[in-house]
């Protein structure tokens, strides 16, 4: 067998390893991607589509001007292109716990002259929060990661405007993937309806759209 193959079969034997090593340990505490991993979540998925930034992105229905929220951004591999897309009249919100991932995203957003991102270091579910002033937000790959999921899509679903959309997006790679269902049921509690559905069950995007109560009537 050619060199390069085992090393292609090593690669992806050690990442299915370090997966399942990851969704157990996961079971008993909440474990975000380390910083030393951070490479890692700053490439697109080659095993799926779904979690591709420009796919992501090209759901988002972004306008000029728009107010985004990058919840748990990591690197910035989504913040980037979203700040690209609502232009220097918009902004883009990168919430992370992580220092090490929110310089790497600083670092990046430079690199790219980018300056309608402003970055917190934060969590979610504590009521931190601007109430009513986003259009999008976005949780990809994060969910599972959050230890009061209830709390977290309330807080996100006051942020949003009337009308605005939270965007999740889950892939079964993920240690700490949420599946449809789940994902449904805390976004139903806190007020959310569903909006669309991109992908399949192990690879997908939920929009969750917060009703506009004026064109309700």
């Amino acid at each position: 067998m050619p060199a390069p193959l085992w090393i292609c079969l090593a690669l992806i034997g050690s990442f299915a390893t370090l997966s399942i090593a990851w969704r157990f340990a996961s079971r008993r505490h909440a474990i975000p991607c380390p910083v030393w991993l951070r490479w890692l979540v700053e490439l697109d998925n080659p095993f799926t589509a779904t979690n591709r930034a420009a796919v992501i992105v090209g759901h988002l229905e972004l306008e000029k001007g728009m107010r985004v929220l990058d919840i748990g951004c990591g690197p910035g591999r989504v913040t980037l292109p979203v700040a690209r897309e609502v232009g220097a009249t918009g902004e883009v919100v990168a919430i992370d716990l992580q220092p090490g991932m929110l310089r790497r995203a600083q670092e990046r957003a430079r690199a790219a002259n980018l300056d309608n991102i402003r970055f917190l270091q934060i969590g979610i579910g504590a009521g931190t929060l601007d109430v009513g002033l986003a259009d999008r937000a976005l949780l990809v790959t994060v969910l599972g990661e959050i230890p009061d999921r209830e709390a977290a899509l309330k807080e996100v679903f006051a942020a949003l405007r009337p009308g605005g959309f939270l965007s999740v997006t889950e892939i079964v790679f993920d240690p700490h993937f949420q599946g449809r269902s789940t994902v449904l049921r805390y976004a139903r509690a806190a007020g959310f309806e569903e909006k669309a559905f991109y992908g399949n069950r192990i690879a997908y995007t939920l929009h969750l759209r917060k009703p506009d109560m004026e064109q309700a009537k």
